[in-house]
């Protein structure tokens, strides 16, 4: 996959699903921005297909969410080699495994973000999908804390405690609580925690810091604070 996206050779797309999965090191150096883009088109693919089917409506998804993060020219080369893991059978354990051990926890985070930015990109996030993201951030060694905020980033309309869970707190947590865990949430997911993978990926991460910043304003609405 490395390989393909640097353009510099191509692999075999019978290739077996364990050549897909470990053919590619991930580099220990602050992981760079090919590396996070590798592991995010290999675990983007498994999102895509988590329900059974791929649909157009969720390709375009991911069609203009490459090419907003990436540029047109990389944005080329990742659609190949999407369209190709599409018709894999990916080891999503493997493959978070790695990302585990090779990516910071900062990074990981924003790399499940990024998967919820996919699958909720049809208006939806269904419960396949959901199980998919689980696995992976289960692999990945995420915190349960983490997941379930991140995923009431993309879930307010039919969750009455999205705000809560998005700052880890319970409803009937106090005022205080809510403004300790906002500075908690703020350094926690602040953009230049990803400065590493590039200008594209930190825009990303902004809107995920601005949705910390979205439950907080909501809860001090609500309460009054």
């Amino acid at each position: 996959i490395a390989s393909m996206f640097d353009g510099r050779n191509s692999i075999d797309t019978q290739s077996s699903n364990r050549e897909y999965t470990t053919h590619h090191t991930y580099r220990q150096q602050n992981c760079g921005v090919n590396d996070f883009q590798i592991a995010l088109l290999v675990l983007m693919a498994s999102v895509v297909k988590a329900d059974g089917r791929v649909v157009k409506e969720e390709l375009s998804v991911v069609k203009r969410f490459l090419v907003q993060n990436y540029g047109e020219e990389s944005a080329r080369e990742a659609w190949q080699i999407l369209n190709q893991l599409l018709k894999q059978n990916i080891n999503v354990a493997e493959v978070s495994v790695q990302c585990a051990q090779n990516l910071n926890y900062s990074v990981r985070l924003q790399l499940l973000n990024m998967l919820f930015s996919i699958a909720a990109g049809d208006g939806v996030v269904n419960e396949d999908e959901v199980a998919v993201i689980k696995t992976i951030a289960h692999y990945m060694r995420v915190l349960e804390e983490d997941l379930s905020s991140i995923a009431a980033m993309f879930t307010k309309q039919s969750n009455p405690d999205w705000a809560y869970q998005v700052l880890e707190l319970s409803p009937n947590c106090t005022d205080e609580d809510i403004k300790k865990a906002y500075r908690r949430m703020a350094m926690k997911y602040h953009p230049d925690k990803v400065n590493s993978l590039g200008e594209e990926v930190k825009q990303n991460a902004t809107e995920k810091f601005r949705k910390v910043k979205e439950a907080y304003d909501y809860l001090k609405q609500q309460r009054g604070i």
